[in-house]
């Protein structure tokens, strides 16, 4: 199986926020964002996978600064891991606004999509190669985020999630008497 660097999955989109993208309020709305998002992140998986992506699952997206109309939003997106058929993506999301020029970091998250042939089966993706100490530290810690996930979604119990254990068993043993 072949093998890619991380920094050949890295994708940066632009938007520009427009009157149909928001609320009543004049702010993004939050499922315009998600879909921006799911394509920044389908971008760069295809681009790691070499072949058409699914959206498989979608972490925590916290909204830490509303993105007023005008605004011009920048997402970026690349893989930290490649499993077996799937691959997860880190996006982060900046709010700059016109004129003026603030820019902010409004959202993070990670999605996780799996790659597929032409007859919607599953197929290998290439193993990832993280190189700089950023790309090593999001390689390493996608493990746990993954066991979550699969935790969540009712696909691995807690007993056998090796990696969470690692983090909460010593939590467990500070609480104790």
């Amino acid at each position: 199986m072949n093998q890619k660097f991380a920094k050949e999955s890295h994708v940066v989109m632009n938007e520009l926020v427009l009157p149909n993208d928001t609320n009543p309020l004049h702010n993004l709305m939050g499922g315009r964002l998600l879909h921006w998002m799911d394509i920044a992140g389908a971008i760069s998986a295809q681009k790691h996978c070499d072949a058409v992506v699914v959206t498989a699952s979608v972490d925590n997206v916290s909204f830490k600064h509303p993105v007023k109309l005008g605004a011009v939003v920048t997402i970026e997106a690349q893989v930290t891991r490649a499993f077996n058929t799937s691959v997860e993506v880190r996006l982060t999301v900046w709010a700059q606004n016109m004129p003026g020029g603030t820019k902010v970091i409004s959202n993070q998250a990670f999605y996780t999509f799996v790659a597929i042939d032409e007859h919607s089966n599953t197929m290998k993706v290439p193993r990832l190669l993280p190189e700089t100490d950023e790309e090593k530290e999001l390689f390493t810690s996608a493990v746990q985020r993954r066991e979550m996930r699969l935790v969540l979604a009712g696909k691995l119990a807690v007993t056998d999630a090796s990696e969470l254990k690692n983090i909460l068993n010593p939590l467990r043993n500070e609480t104790k008497p």
